[in-house]
């Protein structure tokens, strides 16, 4: 069945795309959902006017995503935590690391954008990888000092 994407769903595409997909899953889940229209064969115009507005989309979130990578890149993020030793008491998670970033830089980034596996548990410096939308991704060093 061909449909027209409404919206993005991962795995299938991106809003603005012709696809064709089994029967099933378009009734049962693109249709009632609202994230597909069957494609009738007046939809072309309305297919390019998705896309035109998801590039436009696009391009304004990479635009800002560069911005703020060109703010971050070569800075460091300083943060105290208490500790005994090289071991902290607690941890620095993502969200420690966000609040520092804005307080610091004045940048906003979201804690999702973050790929930090475990929170940071020692002292010292670390490198945090940061994937914004738009693919931009770059690393953020993040140096944990005792205080506080």
């Amino acid at each position: 069945m061909k449909v027209l994407l409404r919206a993005d769903v991962d795995g299938v595409g991106k809003r603005g795309d012709i696809i064709e997909v089994a029967g099933g899953f378009a009734r049962n889940h693109l249709l009632p959902a609202g994230k597909a229209i069957v494609a009738s064969p007046g939809v072309d115009r309305q297919a390019a006017a998705m896309r035109r507005a998801r590039d436009l989309r696009d391009a304004r979130d990479r635009e800002s995503s560069e911005t703020v990578a060109r703010t971050l890149v070569g800075t460091t993020i300083a943060v105290t935590a208490r500790a005994s030793g090289e071991r902290l008491f607690g941890s620095v998670s993502a969200a420690d690391i966000v609040r520092h970033v804005e307080e610091q830089t004045g940048a906003v980034v979201d804690r999702k954008d973050l790929v930090l596996e475990d929170p940071i548990k020692t002292v010292g410096v670390h490198s945090v990888r940061v994937e914004l939308v738009g693919g931009v991704v770059f690393e953020l060093t993040v140096e944990v000092t005792p205080g506080g």
